[in-house]
């Protein structure tokens, strides 16, 4: 362990093994029926809570003057828009996991036409989501986030830690750092939709909106290259609908009011995936040391704040729950959380550092992973 740097869990993960893990049953015994049970009433009262507080910021956009000289007052309004647009986001992704709502063809609906208007392939996202969920921070199944391998083959682990390491030591830790932190937070999502950048070596280069040739069609098995197409229809009708935005109102209207909002959208749904399953003493698993319950407890909960849990519907404070059962709703899971926290404290994982410095931690230490010796387990190489 001396080749680990600890990060604010101390070290807590790694002295987990696979006999501590609870089992399903022992989580419905010691979370809340009701947390279990969805409410369309519920759920559609925050989507309009959601939808409120968007009207109201976008108002306000409508009304700033398009002028050389509020460049800095856009930013400002790009940070604040797609900071409270993150809710939507949130929501399509309860949809796509069926925590939205008992009426399924509601739900569907809802959720598709949420993450269309954030560019967003409903169908295929849903399916690479629920193959991350299943193998959350497996060494070679695992989707999205899936780190380099020292000595990986390429076949069956990321080949190129070696590489990713000389690089590290040629920039140095700030500007690999801020190399990192640029390439993740504003090119990591298009990178996974258009390549399956960071997904698991198991499924090739795949692509959410073409399900076969020249990409990967693992991914996709059965009906799925079907919804794969369904996803797109979504995304060509929101493209249509912006080239009209922009042939009446102008193009500077549609960058101002969308498009930058919308990059920030997206830097969030990177911090919070980055974040949930990546820290310097988090390891990931394969073989006879990973189940999907072990995988579900290696995600991590972190302090985001009043404002943010709130604007976010808590998806990042109760992220740990959201793997063990992703059909539990945002507001059943404050309590799904305190329930195994207080079971199960060996293996919850909590990292009480604030979001910045876990950001910059995990940016500048986490390069890559090596296996470790005599086990099924990969950690982050301290440099």
């Amino acid at each position: 362990m001396n080749n680990v740097r600890p990060s604010g869990l101390n070290g807590q993960a790694l002295e987990v093994d696979l006999t501590d893990v609870p089992s399903m049953p022992e989580i419905v015994r010691v979370v809340p029926e009701r947390c279990f049970t969805r409410q369309t009433a519920t759920s559609l009262a925050y989507l309009f809570q959601t939808l409120f507080i968007q009207v109201i910021v976008v108002f306000i956009g409508f009304s700033i003057p398009r002028s050389p000289g509020m460049f800095p007052v856009w930013v400002l309004y790009s940070l604040v828009s797609g900071t409270t647009a993150m809710g939507f986001w949130v929501l399509a992704h309860e949809c796509g996991h069926g925590a939205f709502s008992d009426n399924r063809k509601l739900e569907t609906f809802i959720g598709y036409v949420l993450h269309s208007m954030l560019l967003v392939p409903y169908f295929s996202w849903q399916r690479s989501h629920s193959v991350h969920h299943r193998f959350t921070n497996h060494i070679t199944d695992g989707e999205t986030h899936v780190p380099l391998v020292i000595g990986g083959d390429g076949v069956h682990e990321q080949a190129g830690g070696e590489n990713e390491i000389e690089s590290f030591k040629a920039l140095g830790r700030i500007k690999f750092g801020i190399f990192q932190l640029i390439t993740h937070l504003f090119a990591g999502w298009p990178a996974y939709l258009l390549f399956g950048k960071t997904g698991g070596p198991r499924y090739g280069m795949s692509n959410h909106f073409w399900p076969r040739f020249p990409f990967s069609s693992k991914l996709w098995p059965s009906i799925w290259s079907k919804k794969v197409w369904l996803s797109d229809c979504g995304i060509v009708v929101v493209l249509f609908l912006i080239l009209i935005w922009a042939k009446i109102f102008g193009l500077v209207s549609v960058l101002t009011i969308y498009m930058a909002p919308l990059l920030v959208v997206n830097c969030w749904l990177v911090v919070y995936t980055w974040l949930h399953h990546t820290d310097t003493d988090v390891p990931h698993l394969s073989g006879n040391d990973f189940s999907f319950m072990r995988g579900a407890f290696l995600s991590i909960d972190r302090p985001y704040g009043k404002l943010l849990n709130f604007l976010h519907h808590h998806i990042g404070s109760t992220h740990v729950i959201h793997h063990i059962s992703p059909s539990i709703p945002h507001y059943h899971a404050k309590k799904a959380t305190l329930a195994i926290k207080r079971a199960f404290p060996k293996v919850y994982l909590y990292n009480p550092t604030p979001i910045h410095k876990a950001l910059w931690s995990i940016a500048s230490n986490c390069i890559a992973v090596k296996a470790e010796e005599g086990t099924s387990r990969y950690l982050w190489q301290k440099l």
